[in-house]
């Protein structure tokens, strides 16, 4: 019985394709992490649960491969891993997750997707020629994020609100700098461990912020909701979750592999209303959605650049 409940997954997992399947796995999985964020948050420091989250996930991914007695990173490969560290994962993942202690979990994510756009400011601003899609691409997602805004005017009237929309801003600003600076810095070195040396130098990072600013709390303290949250951000969202990306990333040509960033606000927004009550409105919806088209314009004209960049070298 047992081999065949076997041999019938094997079969279904090759006629669908490994890839693919990471691909679903981080389309939701990723979703969900917003939502295992905006629970954790509610009961501990935003930085706090983001630098244990990060120095739990960072740890196991240097044991393993300290086990496997891997090569370590040599020379310049450590400037770029301490960069990455900072823009990865001390700001933009530590001010997203702060983020979300004040709005809600699916703006936050709806927010996060926007990268895209300040890649193409950011390339703009360094002198090079936007396409034509891209800047339509730029107007449709600030269009759509104008239209989820509207019902949210009075909200601005609340410094917390405010405060919760910049952090999630900054954060994906510095996400789009890690994206630009790991496009020029193409790493040599095992991406698995270099990601691993980034989540437990950023976590330090952090919990040293923490405690020498008095934001921390004692680990006694800490609920079994926040430590459930953490348990799931580590072992989903920072290991499993990360490897899937990693191993898509790898294996999917760009059209496809970036599809995870249009689903991944859909699940927040959803799962945020279902266990939240976080609302959802027409406006989000209809917002939500001209966003994501206007981000996958906005992404077109970017793989089309790079193709035409790589022609023209051959």
């Amino acid at each position: 019985m047992l081999q065949k409940i076997q041999s019938s997954f094997s079969n279904k997992v090759n006629t669908i394709g490994m890839p693919i399947i990471a691909l679903a796995f981080v389309c939701f999985c990723w979703g969900t992490t917003w939502i295992a964020s905006k629970e954790g948050v509610r009961h501990m420091p935003a930085l706090q649960l983001a630098g244990i989250r990060q120095f739990i996930g960072g740890a196991l991914y240097i044991s393993y491969f300290m086990f496997k007695k891997a090569p370590w990173p040599k020379g310049k490969q450590w400037k770029t891993i301490l960069i990455l560290s900072v823009l990865n994962f001390a700001l933009s993942n530590g001010l997203s997750t702060w983020g979300v202690k004040y709005i809600s979990s699916g703006l936050g994510a709806i927010l996060n997707a926007i990268f895209p756009l300040w890649i193409v400011i950011i390339t703009f601003l360094r002198g090079e020629k936007l396409a034509k899609l891209a800047i339509l691409g730029l107007v449709i997602a600030f269009s759509g994020v104008c239209v989820i805004f509207y019902e949210h005017l009075s909200d601005f009237l609340q410094a917390d609100f405010r405060f919760g929309i910049m952090l999630s801003v900054i954060a994906t600003i510095t996400w789009a700098f890690g994206s630009l600076y790991t496009k020029k810095k193409a790493a040599t070195f095992n991406p698995y461990f270099s990601l691993g040396l980034q989540m437990f130098i950023s976590s330090l990072l952090l919990l040293t912020i923490t405690e020498t600013t008095g934001m921390a709390v004692t680990m006694n303290t800490i609920p079994m909701t926040s430590w459930y949250a953490i348990a799931y951000l580590v072992i989903v969202g920072s290991i499993i979750s990360f490897i899937a990306y990693i191993y898509m990333l790898q294996e999917l040509p760009p059209e496809i592999s970036s599809i995870y960033a249009y689903v991944n606000p859909i699940v927040a927004v959803l799962l945020g209303a279902i266990l939240f009550g976080e609302s959802l409105t027409i406006a989000i919806a209809i917002g939500g959605a001209i966003t994501l088209f206007g981000l996958f314009m906005v992404n077109r004209s970017i793989r089309k650049t790079r193709k035409q960049a790589l022609a023209n070298k051959i």
